[in-house]
């Protein structure tokens, strides 16, 4: 890899067409393939762009979900492929693009030290012959993919039967990438389908071949040890290859926030780096006896990596992570929405996010999925719900139906974001004749959901001008607690030296280390389920507490050993480390209930 960094999923809108933007410097990222109507539409974007032909794939038309999929990911693939051609191609002397490419690599990276080289020669026949051994150098970043394996619909034909399971908008998606030219990952989030599982050990793309190798790779982000392990043997006796395991902290990341039961990503980092070889041995049996059945002959253990994501800011930290962690990579997700050069950012949610403040990024229970959601005061999504509750409409047109989930008052599932569910429940919410302050408080739930499927899809429309008539304008962004400590609009080049220690971004702010950061998040969200659950609190609900906040604990002296093992500054001197750490575990005492 040429980059010790990754840019992970953004959103629907926020990487679709990173790749784009940044694969040409060898830095990876990852597309969101959920939305087929924005992937289309950027592909005529693009097209009309780079002067390409474009013929519409229709929404009515035969496996359209997975052939729109498909066609936007080869033409992505196209156009990072034309980049690099130009590059290896140009006059190193002149190509402010070459310049870039090297200038943004790790400084001991090879083939930056040869370019420096080629740059300190005299010219001649060897500077020449050196040229041309950098020119095969250049290589661009990874192209990925990226789905949430629960948010998985069946759809319906023109008669309104549903269709087969193959269809299906997971498992269409999956397709969609098989079919595809890109030779990159799958990323599977959110946990585990076994309908989709057992569809993706159908497709022959993601088979190794012959040298063992692989045109279409898995990756799995998980938030434990414990998860990955089963949802690796689940896949690997169905002859499917974990080829990289993404661990992202439960709360201290931006989109979904999949809480852990208390378990801080310290000590789950220290258990995959532990079992990492363990894990193989566990899961290659399985894997070999699987491919036996299907007449498929593999004695090597294939490759696996490991990397990890969630609000890293320092490039102390991101070098922690790689040398004590034995981590192959760091994701750097949010920070990243302030560098317009690499991700797709309106310009009003971009300006609102430079000038906001730790308060504007709080987690919500505004996603239809019932998982808690990052979310942010000043996005225009955020506004707009509360101008539909003010004149009395809330809830939203529910268009793309990729949340629907709730049947309580259809026959067909529902977005709990959607007009018509929230005037049937807040219809049922009256008919229950609770005090004002109670009732108030169920309203509140109930309205507070927001339409994620277009919010997160629209900053794309706006910043390309491509916004149809009558859609809604207004954006809903999901950045990590992390964006905060980012204050400005930053350049490709500046966030990258910033990553790898060439310059401080972050010089003057106070910013905790992510680890207390993690901690805290984590400590707030055992208080808020406990004040919650106050009413009914039961033996069950007790147990769960008692194990969360011991969790907690062990984290809490995880963090202490390994302070005083590796002597490492987290961001702030060790004495204020360590008293953070006291701070939250004495916050954490009156939580016993």
């Amino acid at each position: 890899m040429n980059h010790s960094f990754h840019i992970p999923v953004l959103g629907l809108a926020y990487s679709v067409d990173t790749p784009i933007k940044v694969a040409k410097y060898g830095i990876s990222s990852v597309i969101s393939i959920v939305d087929d109507e924005l992937l289309e539409r950027l592909r005529a974007y693009y097209s009309e762009s780079a002067g390409l032909a474009y013929q519409e794939i229709k929404e009515q038309e035969e496996d359209a979900r997975a052939r729109r999929i498909t066609a936007y990911l080869n033409l992505v693939q196209l156009l990072v492929n034309e980049q690099i051609d130009e590059l290896r191609q140009a006059n190193f002397s002149e190509n402010k693009t070459i310049k870039q490419y090297f200038d943004l690599l790790p400084d001991l990276h090879p083939s930056k030290q040869q370019y420096a080289l080629w740059e300190s020669m005299p010219s001649g026949h060897n500077k020449d012959i050196l040229k041309e051994k950098i020119r095969k150098m250049i290589l661009p970043g990874s192209i990925d993919v990226n789905i949430m394996s629960k948010v998985d619909k069946i759809n319906h034909g023109k008669d309104g039967e549903a269709l087969s399971e193959i269809y299906s908008d997971a498992s269409a998606a999956v397709r969609g990438f098989a079919n595809s030219q890109l030779q990159s990952s799958l990323i599977l989030s959110a946990g585990m389908n076994p309908r989709l599982y057992a569809y993706i050990a159908e497709l022959p793309a993601f088979l190794p071949d012959s040298q063992g190798s692989f045109e279409k790779k898995i990756t799995l982000k998980v938030s434990d040890y414990r998860s990955a392990l089963i949802q690796a043997k689940y896949l690997a006796k169905r002859g499917i290859w974990i080829s990289e395991y993404r661990i992202e902290s439960g709360l201290n990341c931006g989109g979904h926030a999949f809480a852990t039961d208390g378990f801080l990503l310290g000590p789950i980092l220290e258990e995959f780096k532990a079992n990492k070889q363990a894990l193989m041995d566990d899961v290659f049996p399985l894997y070999k006896l699987a491919l036996e059945d299907i007449g498929l002959e593999i004695e090597q253990v294939p490759a696996v990596r490991l990397t990890v994501q969630g609000g890293v800011g320092t490039t102390q930290e991101h070098q922690f992570l790689l040398d004590y962690y034995d981590m192959d990579a760091v994701g750097w997700g949010s920070p990243f929405l302030l560098v317009p050069e690499a991700t797709t950012v309106d310009e009003e949610t971009l300006q609102n996010l430079a000038q906001a403040d730790a308060d504007d990024f709080y987690i919500s229970n505004a996603s239809p999925l019932g998982v808690p959601f990052n979310n942010f005061r000043k996005s225009t999504a955020e506004k707009a719900r509360l101008q539909r509750i003010a004149q009395g409409r809330p809830g939203f047109p529910c268009t793309k139906k990729y949340l629907i989930s709730d049947s309580t008052f259809s026959d067909e599932p529902q977005c709990t974001a959607s007009r018509a569910y929230q005037v049937n429940k807040i219809n049922a919410l009256k008919a229950e004749k609770l005090n004002p302050e109670d009732y108030q408080k169920a309203y509140d739930r109930i309205v507070e959901k927001q339409c994620l499927c277009e919010g997160l899809a629209t900053p794309a429309y706006l910043k390309y001008q491509i916004l149809k008539p009558r859609e809604r304008s207004a954006v809903a962004i999901c950045p990590g607690p992390n964006t905060a400590y980012f204050n400005k609009v930053y350049s490709l080049k500046e966030m990258v030296d910033h990553i790898y220690g060439r310059i401080n971004v972050l010089h003057g702010v106070k910013r905790p280390s992510m680890f207390i950061n993690e901690l805290e998040l984590y400590v707030k969200h055992l208080s808020n389920y406990i004040q919650e659950n106050l009413p009914d609190i039961d033996l069950k609900k007790k147990k769960y507490i008692h194990k969360f906040q011991q969790q907690l604990v062990d984290g809490i002296n995880y963090y202490r050993s390994l302070q005083d093992r590796v002597n490492q500054v987290f961001g702030e001197s060790k004495a204020a480390f360590l008293e953070q750490l006291t701070n939250y575990e004495n916050q954490l005492k009156p939580l016993i209930v």
